[in-house]
C-alpha cells in the first residue's frame, strides 16, 4: 500500500472535523463499503472517531472521504449512545449487551469471555468486520471499565 504524503503536516488529518485519524488497512476499507469498489484507490486511508463527524474513511491527503451512508455497517464510534449499535462485530454484541454486563467482573464477564474464546478458536475477522480495523476487544474492555459513563 502506498503511502500518501501532503507535506503541508496534515497525513492523516480528517478533512471534516480537523481530528487525527485512525490509519485502516484498504481491505477493511473495500470490505465495508457499500458503494463501488472502482471508488477505492491505492493509498493510505483513515479512520475517524469523531462521533459527530459523518466520515468514516478518508485519504491521506484529505482528497476522498467515505460518509456514514457509504457504509455497510452501522459505526459504534458514531453511535455511542445507541442500546442497538454492534460493538463486536464478529460476535454481534451491542453497546446494550455489553452495558447490561457491566456489573460483572471482567474475568467473570461472559462477552468478553465469549470473545477470547472466538479469537482463540480464530473466527475473530475484525480487521475486516470492525469499520476501525482492528479487535472490538479493546473497545469492549474500555466500556466495561468506565461504566456507563462515555
Amino acid at each position: 500500500m502506498e503511502a500518501n504524503t501532503r507535506g503541508d503536516g496534515l497525513e492523516g488529518i480528517c478533512p471534516a472535523s480537523g481530528t487525527r485519524g485512525k490509519p485502516v488497512n484498504t481491505a477493511t476499507v473495500k470490505c465495508l463499503l457499500s458503494t463501488s469498489l472502482r471508488m477505492v484507490h491505492d493509498t493510505q486511508y483513515y479512520f475517524c472517531r469523531d462521533k459527530d463527524c459523518p466520515v468514516v474513511y478518508f485519504t491521506g491527503d484529505g482528497a476522498q472521504t467515505f460518509r456514514l451512508s457509504d457504509i455497510r455497517e452501522r459505526v459504534y464510534q458514531k453511535e455511542h449512545d445507541s442500546d442497538t449499535v454492534p460493538v463486536c462485530y464478529c460476535f454481534g454484541y451491542t453497546l446494550g449487551d455489553v452495558r447490561r454486563s457491566a456489573a460483572l467482573a471482567l474475568d467473570a464477564n461472559p462477552i468478553v469471555n465469549a470473545i477470547n474464546e472466538g479469537i482463540r478458536a480464530n473466527q475473530c475477522a475484525c480487521d475486516w468486520r470492525n469499520p476501525q480495523g482492528d479487535c472490538c476487544l479493546g473497545n469492549i474492555m474500555r466500556l466495561l471499565k468506565q461504566g456507563d459513563k462515555h
